[in-house]
């Protein structure tokens, strides 16, 4: 098999070594607020409301603003187990793409006839978001700067020339090292006005304060236990009280589903991140980006990354980690050998950047659904509402889920609860342990495609064939 760029540039070990010495694990996002959030109460007692909605992330969050926007005389009680935002939500890289298919070729692999439809869908998506940061002046680092997806291997560079994607332009070797100057870059594709940067933990502070400021109430450290229905609605029992609700919406995403039929809809798969120190001018002016972009290259196990405002580099992803019995665990968050793979790869991609050190490491779980974007659906005599299964792309994607949630829940029939991506749900998957044989294999699968000129081996053109192939 070929070998990657990653490995043919391999930078010392002590250059790894000293950049992770004394980073801390923890999100920097939320590291970065200095615990400046609001603390919202504790439920105590027994309550009641129009709406309820489980889960204080990006999915609750977006739902509860949308409520009060429909309808703000509607009655709405958010309840998050832990902090408002500090899961998925407040721990991500802080993309906010337009796509609700995670990405433009999944997205036509899997519903070609609608495709159109989901892009057009997306963009307005990310349109009412942007309005709503500037309405409601939230303050969230909001950069409509577009992404560069990077070529970093030969056979990339067809990939992203033939490219179709809407809105988005093609750069040779030389046109994308004028725009960021690293010596892995082949080519480039800048999907110039679909992706939005932002400083991810302030998006949802700032969506709870908006929401609480329309009346919303917000109780942190409130876990949900169970649904009970009776004949005027659903009880929402709690270890604190209960929340008698005439509507629920859950946002739970990648932790265990309240609803038996989901437990087999997501896997969580773990993500995991470095933060560099602030840039110095030199440094700047070395690696150019002036334009702000987001970058991701176009391999199976791919890398993202982005430049934050006080000009740190975000570097994530290439591991993708699956663990046996499909638990949400911190334990899985710990890997070192990961980060120092992370590490490395970002001194190939910056090799002029050595000397830098990193603050901050850390990870966090996925909901990964086998479609590779979010699934909805109703329960509970279509009294209760869900969407889950964002494997990544949740930031944007989760304000489009608030208003499908809530167009369930009223019985409209609108363009957005008619796309097959919303009517049908996707397979689940399997108990284990063949979950954890199937994940596995597929992510050694999609490893062996990127060592071989990104072509699939059968376990991958299987999957395919059933529609559970992954290629974003």
């Amino acid at each position: 098999m070929n070998t990657t760029v990653f490995e043919r540039n391999v930078p010392q070990a002590d250059v790894v070594a000293k950049a992770l010495q004394g980073a801390a694990h923890r999100p920097f996002w939320i590291d970065d607020m200095q615990d400046q959030s609001t603390q919202y109460p504790q439920l105590d007692g027994d309550a009641a409301a129009d709406l309820v909605i489980v889960g204080g992330g990006y999915t609750g969050l977006w739902t509860a603003l949308r409520a009060k926007e429909r309808d703000p005389g509607r009655t709405v009680i958010l309840l998050e187990a832990e902090r408002v935002a500090w899961a998925a939500s407040g721990r991500n890289g802080g993309f906010c793409e337009a796509s609700l298919t995670h990405g433009h070729e999944n997205g036509r692999n899997r519903w070609p006839d609608e495709l159109d439809t989901l892009d057009r869908l997306g963009m307005e998506n990310l349109d009412r978001m942007q309005e709503a940061v500037e309405k409601y002046a939230m303050d969230c680092e909001w950069e409509r700067t577009g992404e560069l997806n990077v070529a970093v291997e030969p056979h990339q560079v067809a990939w992203l020339r033939e490219d179709d994607s809407p809105g988005s332009v093609f750069l040779d070797r030389d046109a994308i090292r004028a725009e960021v100057n690293s010596p892995t870059y082949l080519a480039g594709r800048w999907h110039q006005d679909s992706v939005a940067m932002v400083h991810p933990y302030k998006l949802g502070v700032e969506l709870a304060r908006v929401v609480t400021d329309l009346g919303v109430q917000i109780h942190e450290g409130t876990r949900v236990r169970e649904l009970n229905d009776h004949d005027h609605g659903v009880t929402v029992v709690t270890e604190r009280g209960n929340v008698e609700a005439g509507q629920v919406v859950l946002g739970t995403n990648v932790f265990p589903s309240l609803l038996k039929r989901n437990q087999l809809m997501t896997v969580p798969v773990y993500d995991y991140a470095l933060m560099t120190e602030p840039l110095s001018a030199e440094q700047l002016a070395s690696i150019g980006w002036t334009k702000r972009q987001g970058i991701g290259d176009v391999a199976n196990q791919f890398h993202y990354y982005r430049i934050t405002k006080d000009h740190r580099i975000l570097f994530g992803g290439y591991d993708a980690l699956y663990f046996w019995g499909r638990r949400v665990d911190q334990r899985h968050e710990h890997q070192p050998a990961t980060w120092e793979k992370i590490a490395s790869h970002f001194f190939t991609t910056f090799p002029q950047l050595e000397g830098l050190k990193f603050t901050h490491k850390w990870a966090g779980p996925i909901d990964s659904s086998t479609q590779f974007c979010a699934f909805f659906g109703t329960a509970r005599k279509n009294r209760v509402a869900y969407a889950a299964g964002f494997t990544g792309l949740g930031v944007g994607a989760t304000a489009f889920a608030a208003d499908v949630l809530l167009d369930l829940l009223t019985g409209l029939d609108t363009e957005r609860t008619r796309v097959e991506m919303v009517r049908k749900r996707p397979l689940p998957f399997p108990p284990e342990p063949l979950a954890s044989l199937g994940i596995n294999l597929t992510r050694w699968s999609m490893d062996r495609a990127d060592h071989n000129q990104g072509k699939r081996n059968l376990i991958l053109k299987a999957l395919d064939a059933v529609g559970l192939g992954f290629d974003s």
